[in-house]
């Protein structure tokens, strides 16, 4: 009975395949390694190993969807993000590196040990409201979406890392919220203008577009939550969002105009002013 290929002649084939795209050896390993169930490392000791036919078709037929553009984590189903393995589906954005800078500065706001109220907007897969939870077992943490299909990856997400200091409420921004207040709020909102050209590119091309467009100038959402978190703060309490890099200025103009104060951006690895916030006065009542 003729061998079937091996992990290293699949790999081969794989790269091939996705020459062009940005990191064909790379999406290659972790298809494969999701369809084999194994990790990175274990491709490479095992590379002459013949996976079974089953095993093989998937990583092909995975590839072939790659190939289209098809991002790889809604192939796998999965995406990393701050040491939490999550579940994302087309429902969802596909949480990025550049977030975690969102989820470092709410951690800084947020005192260990204390019973603190953090909520997130647009929650998405989770992935910031599970961040801070995680981190934060003392705070209680609400994240709120209009997206039923999002909210539900989302609680699995809750569900399968054990996280129980979170819960998921459906509406849109602060409808779920009425008459509550926070220590804390946090977004990744929509802040892409409808013309910008990497909505056709790369993985952005699948993912879901009202999680991404913000309105006529990537703004709409943005100036709405300020306007509207600053009633449901607690005085002292702080928003943190997260915007486009080009947006810097105009989020603490609209900060300024709300009243908050005490306003400071800060920059992301790649050196873009990626996360902006503002605190409410504490004698504003």
């Amino acid at each position: 009975m003729k061998a079937g290929p091996t992990i290293g002649s699949l790999l081969r084939r794989g790269e091939s395949a996705l020459k062009g795209g940005d990191s064909p050896r790379l999406d290659a390993e972790l298809l494969l390694a999701g369809a084999r169930r194994c990790s990175r490392a274990a491709l490479f000791s095992d590379r002459d190993e013949a996976p079974a036919p089953e095993v093989a078709d998937l990583f092909l037929r995975w590839i072939a969807e790659r190939a289209r553009g098809l991002p790889v984590a809604y192939l796998l189903g999965r995406r990393e993000f701050w040491s939490l393995r999550l579940e994302v589906t087309p429902a969802t954005l596909i949480p990025r590196p550049e977030t975690e800078l969102l989820v470092e500065r709410a951690l800084e706001l947020v005192p260990e040990g204390v019973s603190f109220r953090v909520a997130d907007l647009g929650t998405g897969s989770g992935a910031i409201a599970l961040a801070i939870a995680s981190e934060r077992p003392s705070a209680t943490v609400v994240a709120t979406d209009r997206c039923e299909a999002a909210l539900a990856v989302a609680s699995r997400n809750a569900a399968r890392l054990g996280i129980r200091n979170v819960t998921f409420r459906t509406g849109s921004w602060f409808g779920p919220l009425a008459g509550e207040t926070f220590d804390l709020i946090v977004s990744n909102p929509p802040y892409v203008e409808p013309g910008d050209p990497h909505l056709r590119e790369g993985d952005l091309r699948f993912e879901p577009i009202s999680a991404l467009v913000g309105g006529p100038e990537g703004l709409e959402a943005i100036r709405e939550i300020a306007r509207d978190t600053y009633r449901h703060l607690s005085p002292g309490g702080f928003l943190a969002l997260e915007h486009g890099v080009e947006q810097a200025s105009a989020v603490r103009q609209l900060m300024i105009v709300t009243g908050y104060r005490a306003i400071l951006t800060y920059r992301d690895l790649a050196g873009g002013e990626r996360v902006t916030l503002g605190q409410r006065p504490r004698g504003d009542v």
